[in-house]
C-alpha cells in the first residue's frame, strides 16, 4: 500500500545529484560553521523576500525565540497570537518567558481574526504575532494600523508560506522582523532542520546575530546576554540555496495540485480552502473540512492513503499548556474547526496519476457518508 504523507523521496530522486553536490561543495570547502553557503544564503533569502537582512538559525522555533528577543520580548510581556497554529509558535513565546495571548480565527481562512486583536492589548503587550498558516496570509494592513496605533512590533510567522503574497507583497516583508522554518516538509524545506529570521531593521539584524552565537560580537568576547547556540548549519544552507532557485516551481505546482482539488470536489460537501481576499495562496497544506472527519480519514487509511490534520488541538486546549488558563469554549471558532479540517496529500512531487487515485478513492467515501 502506498502512504501520502510527503515528497520527500521523489523530491530527492528528481534532485539528487544537485543535493549530493551541494554537500560536496561543503565538505571540500574546509568551512563547516558559518561559511560561504550560509552567507550566501542569507543574502539571497533575504533578496527573495525583499529585505535587507536574513539570519540563518538552526531551526524555525529558535527563529522565533531570537525574533521576539531581538524586538525586546522579555519575561512577563505579552504577545498576542493565535492557538490554531503548530505548537512551536506558541512555545517560543513561552520560552521567552512572555505569555502568549490569544485571539480566534475567521471560520472560512482560518487565520487570525483581526477585529478581536485591539480588545486584546494591554499595557504588558510587547508584540503582535501573525501566523500565516496553511499557506496564506493573514490580513496585514489593519494589523499593521493597529501595530502602529499602539506602538508594537510585528513579528511574523512565516513558517508555512514561503512565497505567499498579499495583495501583491510577500510575507515576511510587513513586520519589523519574520520567522521562516525550513523542515524537510515545507515549501522550502531542508534535508534536516534549519530556520532564520529576516528583516530590514539593521539594529534588529546585530541582534539577532549575536543571539544565534552565544552573545558575541567578536570571537571569544560575549558582549550580551542570554545568546545562544543557534546557527544554520552550513550542508543545509547549501542545499537551502540550490533549492531557493526552484521555490516558485515548487509554489507553481502546488497551486496546480490545489486547482485539481478544488474542480474535482466543487458540488460534494467538502468544504475546501477559502482564499483571503488579496491573497496568492502556496498551498503548504490543503486543509478540508467536513463533519465526518475521522471516518473519512479511517476510510482513506483503508486504502492506503494517510491524511494528516493540522492541528487537531488546539493549542490552548492541550496539557502541556493548561498555564495559559484558557478553558475550553473561550475560543470558539478555534474549537469548532479543529474537530472538522484534515489535509489532503499536498507536496510538489505529488503525481497526477496519485493525485487522481485520492480523489477518486475520496469521492468514493464522501458519496457513501
Amino acid at each position: 500500500m502506498t502512504q501520502y504523507v510527503w515528497g520527500y523521496l521523489p523530491e530527492y530522486e528528481k534532485e539528487r545529484d544537485d543535493i549530493l553536490d551541494a554537500v560536496d561543495t561543503v565538505f571540500r570547502s574546509g568551512k563547516l560553521v558559518l561559511g560561504p553557503s550560509v552567507a550566501a544564503f542569507e543574502q539571497e533569502f533575504a533578496a527573495y523576500n525583499g529585505v535587507e537582512h536574513c539570519v540563518g538559525v538552526d531551526n524555525g522555533t529558535n527563529a522565533i525565540v531570537l525574533g521576539l528577543r531581538a524586538l525586546g520580548v522579555r519575561a512577563g510581556d505579552e504577545v498576542i497570537t493565535v492557538s490554531n497554529t503548530a505548537a512551536p509558535t506558541v512555545i517560543a513565546i513561552d520560552q521567552v518567558g512572555a505569555k502568549p495571548v490569544f485571539v480566534d480565527v475567521d471560520r472560512d481562512t482560518y487565520l487570525m481574526k483581526i477585529d478581536q486583536v485591539e480588545a486584546a492589548i494591554t499595557d504588558r503587550t510587547r508584540c503582535l504575532l501573525p501566523v500565516h498558516l496553511y499557506g496564506q496570509c493573514v490580513d496585514m494592513a489593519p494589523l499593521k494600523q493597529l501595530a502602529e496605533k499602539h506602538g508594537l512590533p510585528i513579528l511574523e510567522d512565516c513558517a508555512q508560506a514561503h512565497g505567499a503574497r498579499h495583495h501583491g507583497q510577500i510575507v515576511g516583508s510587513f513586520g519589523k522582523a519574520a520567522a521562516f522554518s525550513f523542515y524537510p516538509t515545507k515549501v522550502l524545506g531542508a534535508y534536516g532542520d534549519g530556520g532564520a529570521t529576516i528583516t530590514s531593521d539593521s539594529e534588529v539584524d546585530a541582534r539577532l546575530r549575536r543571539l544565534r552565537y552565544y552573545g558575541m560580537q567578536d570571537v571569544y568576547h560575549v558582549v550580551s546576554t542570554p545568546g545562544f547556540n543557534s546557527r544554520l548549519d552550513e550542508v543545509q544552507a547549501e542545499i537551502l540555496r540550490r533549492k531557493l532557485t526552484r521555490l516558485d516551481e515548487y509554489i507553481a505546482r502546488r497551486r496546480l495540485i490545489a486547482s485539481r482539488y478544488e474542480e474535482a470536489f466543487a458540488g460534494t460537501d467538502l468544504v475546501t480552502p477559502r482564499l483571503a481576499p488579496g491573497n496568492d495562496h502556496v498551498y503548504y497544506v490543503y486543509v478540508v473540512r467536513h463533519p465526518k472527519r475521522d471516518q473519512i480519514i479511517e476510510t482513506l487509511k483503508q486504502h492506503g492513503i494517510s491524511l494528516n490534520i493540522s492541528y487537531p488541538w488546539p493549542v490552548h486546549t492541550q496539557k502541556g499548556f493548561t498555564h495559559l488558563n484558557y478553558p475550553k469554549g473561550s475560543l470558539p471558532v478555534t474549537e469548532e474547526v479543529a474537530d472538522e479540517i484534515f489535509s489532503l496529500p499536498m507536496y510538489a512531487s505529488l503525481s497526477d496519476v496519485e493525485q487522481e487515485r485520492v480523489v477518486d478513492i475520496l469521492h468514493g467515501v464522501l458519496a457513501n457518508l
